[in-house]
């Protein structure tokens, strides 16, 4: 009998509270996104019928999670192509491109190794960019709902002429 410990399984994708931006209905599409990683994860290994449908699942709903955030930035008059909205961009192309070559290149491990990838990212992504987002809508008291600000920045002009 050896003295080596039993490995334990390591876990896969989960959804952990670190990724809250306490913006009620960005959490909810963060834990959507997630919940798609974990379906897609739970298709590994099994064959394109079951795992293509799902990480299209993940897809369609990346590009409106993506879309919606950018929406509510645009709102808020944001730059067009801040760095937040080009992360988006350049996953989603990623996103795309990983399906590409699974399907046509017969690259049947891309989107395995992916997945934890795309988890990290999404992790630094929901903590920082989205966290930042969050707070900023916070700030100026932004309802998603209908793009109305409660409290509008003031414009650099305004700022001048209120001291």
């Amino acid at each position: 009998m050896s003295d080596m410990p039993t490995p334990t399984a390591t876990p896969g994708i989960v959804w952990n509270d670190e990724l809250l931006t306490r913006q009620p209905q960005m959490d909810a599409t963060h834990r959507e996104f997630v919940e798609h990683l974990i379906q897609v994860e739970s298709a590994l290994g099994q064959p394109d019928a079951v795992l293509l449908p799902r990480y299209d699942a993940l897809v369609a709903h990346t590009v409106e999670h993506f879309a919606q955030e950018d929406r509510w930035m645009a709102a808020l008059g944001f730059a067009t192509q801040n760095c937040h909205a080009m992360q988006h961009t350049q996953v989603l192309a990623v996103l795309q491109d990983v399906r590409r070559q699974h399907v046509e290149a017969g690259a049947t491990d891309m989107i395995g190794r992916l997945l934890p990838e795309l988890m990290q990212w999404f992790e630094n992504h929901a903590q920082a960019a989205d966290a930042g987002l969050a707070g900023y809508m916070a700030e100026v008291g932004f309802d998603p709902a209908t793009g109305e600000m409660a409290r509008p920045p003031l414009l650099p002009e305004a700022a001048d002429a209120a001291r």
